[in-house]
């Protein structure tokens, strides 16, 4: 099994999202230090139940909110679910220092992410 292990938010105002999302649950948001603007989020305590996030800029309109899926290949999960049925809609591409990222449309039109954890990946 692969385990959903990360969502997204997209924003048309990242400011307001921002402070939106710290005022009305706590969250702990900060801005990452990568390759684009993008900002982490934090949900809780590592030790209690749920999964952290990540909030960027909308970018597409009716861009909604999305999860990843940790995977051991993204080569291997590109195939798996386009023989089950879905679409990629955005292809393999690195996370520097992060891992390998690709999305895919399911049969009922989700957007869902799949994260190969790499270090090593640029």
């Amino acid at each position: 099994m692969s385990r959903v292990v990360h969502f997204e938010l997209p924003a048309d105002d990242c400011g307001r999202a921002v402070k939106f999302y710290e005022s009305a649950f706590g969250w702990n948001l900060h801005k990452w230090d990568g390759p684009m603007d993008y900002w982490l989020v934090g949900t809780g305590d590592e030790k209690s139940p749920g999964i952290d996030g990540g909030l960027s800029k909308r970018r597409f309109p009716g861009e909604g909110i999305s999860f990843t899926i940790d995977v051991e290949s993204v080569d291997a999960a590109i195939e798996s679910v386009q023989a089950a049925g879905a679409e990629i809609v955005h292809p393999k591409s690195a996370i520097p220092g992060v891992g390998w990222l690709a999305y895919f449309k399911d049969p009922e039109g989700n957007v869902v992410g799949m994260m190969q954890a790499d270090p090593e990946a640029k």
